[in-house]
């Protein structure tokens, strides 16, 4: 029996042959033949010509997602086999480690499937229907191309209604504990895979979490510490030259000191001498963190930027969440990595928290000025409370605002409030650090609502970095939808 054939409009517009993996029922003029949701078709333009084969979903406004430019007979076990191949020679080319995102959708040809990697378990979603049905396939393959020690399922995505499909979660294959513990740049964190976020952890940011290295040191100067050069009797006990207080191998040369002895010019006595961070009153820094930046990360989920902070050096760091259960678990992580002593956790919503500290420093901008020359009617009996803190690098990570076109522009002003709030308290020439990950938001447009912000909040900003998704979540050239994560890292200076 010949397979159904969907006959595309003369008038639409060309985007699957530019390679974009989807077809709206709007684009398509009729079928030929009958198919069942859910099943493969072959797609003609209006000519009869072949362009490619997908999945048929009369239900979905995205009626057929492509999975192959030539003619595909089934999607078999050989088929997914080949795919998942290809997916795991991409990630042992592209990415350090095994904990990652493994299937990426559209961008690794299997449009509606994701597959995450937490150590030995690997964490799938089914979105589409086209996906669902072949679901026992799906397993037995993943099984024998990754070999996991257990496979679950997290299909608990409002999407899947578009698509005629319940929501589902549960195991699938072997054994999966609900905490499972991963490595990402050599920091190791727990993932919750049933309770946490999507599939419980965000691979994303990974590369964006480590860019932020070089914004970690080389705040020292701001408190008045410097390196000099000291006499090694003259450092405490048990002082370590090499311990991270003392300058680096590079800068901290030992210094060999000739001592003049008697006429003859002899050499009485040789000393060394080492680099040492001391403050303005002449005393050695012990606390090995002198140079570390303050840090604030809002929206912190699991911890994880907190995490990166204080692997690169961070001096003390802020981790604020509304969700108490997500704060436990970036306690967790903080605490298996030895950072206690440099973390507090804030359980409180980021916008009203950022307000709060914004209008405190304004307040205290206030009260300074009451104490100079002119009339002034600030009122200096009201206690200032301990609101109006400011951080070096102050870091923004929201979920999505923007899920639909239609809520763009209450985005818009979402992201303007936020950042305005974290701009006004980064310290002069700190960094703000900024993410959308609202596919909706176009990366010229939230650049734009950065630059808003900016001129509101009365700061010049200089882009440092500009990034995306990581490499284990490519993107198909001409397809905006994959196009989703923006970051970027920016120097805030008053104007």
């Amino acid at each position: 029996m010949e397979r159904a054939k969907i006959i595309l409009k003369r008038d639409r517009k060309k985007r699957l042959e530019q390679g974009h993996p989807w077809l709206f029922a709007s684009e398509i003029d009729r079928m030929d033949g009958t198919a069942v949701p859910g099943a493969l078709v072959d797609i003609v333009n209006h000519q009869g010509r072949y362009l490619a084969t997908g999945y048929w979903n009369p239900q979905s406004q995205i009626t057929v997602r492509i999975v192959a430019y030539t003619e595909l007979q089934t999607m078999d076990e050989e088929f997914f086999r080949e795919r998942f191949e290809h997916c795991a020679r991409h990630r042992r080319r592209f990415v350090d480690g095994s904990d990652c995102r493994l299937v990426y959708g559209e961008a690794d040809f299997l449009p509606g499937l994701i597959v995450d990697r937490f150590g030995e378990v690997l964490v799938i979603q089914l979105l589409t229907l086209g996906m669902d049905v072949n679901r026992d396939t799906i397993v037995r393959m993943l099984i024998e191309v990754f070999s996991p020690q257990g496979i679950y399922e997290r299909s608990d995505v409002s999407v899947r209604a578009l698509e005629g499909l319940e929501e589902r979660t549960g195991v699938l294959y072997g054994e999966c504990p609900r905490i499972v513990d991963i490595r990402e740049n050599g920091l190791l964190m727990e993932v919750d895979i049933v309770e946490g976020q999507k599939t419980g952890y965000f691979f994303d940011q990974r590369e964006n979490r480590a860019s932020i290295a070089p914004l970690m040191n080389g705040w020292g100067a701001r408190s008045g510490i410097g390196l000099m050069e000291r006499l090694q009797e003259e450092l405490p006990e048990g002082w370590p030259t090499d311990s991270p207080g003392s300058a680096s191998p590079d800068d901290a040369a030992v210094v060999e000191t000739d001592i003049a002895g008697d006429d003859t010019g002899a050499l009485q006595t040789l000393q060394q001498s080492v680099l040492v961070p001391v403050n303005a009153n002449g005393n050695i820094v012990t606390y090995p963190y002198w140079d570390g930046a303050t840090v604030l990360e809002c929206f912190a989920h699991t911890g994880s930027f907190t995490l990166h902070a204080c692997k690169y050096g961070a001096k003390k760091v802020t981790c604020l969440d509304v969700s108490e259960h997500a704060i436990e678990t970036a306690r967790r992580n903080v605490a298996r990595n030895g950072f206690e002593d440099r973390v507090e956790f804030v359980v409180a919503d980021a916008f009203d928290y950022l307000r709060v500290q914004a209008k405190g420093l304004s307040d205290r901008i206030e009260r300074g000025k009451a104490g100079g020359s002119g009339a002034s009617k600030t009122d200096t009996s009201k206690p200032l409370g301990a609101a109006g803190r400011t951080w070096d690098v102050v870091i923004l990570d929201p979920p999505a605002f923007a899920k639909t076109k239609s809520a763009v522009q209450g985005a818009i002003r979402g992201y303007k409030d936020i950042n305005l709030q974290g701009l006004k308290l980064v310290n002069e020439g700190g960094y703000l650090v900024t993410a959308s990950c609202s596919y909706h938001m176009r990366p010229d447009l939230f650049l734009e609502t950065i630059q808003a912000a900016a001129v509101d909040a009365g700061k010049v900003l200089r882009l440092i970095e500009w990034r995306a998704a990581g490499k284990d979540h490519p993107q198909i050239v001409g397809v905006s939808e994959g196009h989703y994560l923006k970051f970027g890292i920016f120097e805030v200076r008053s104007r």
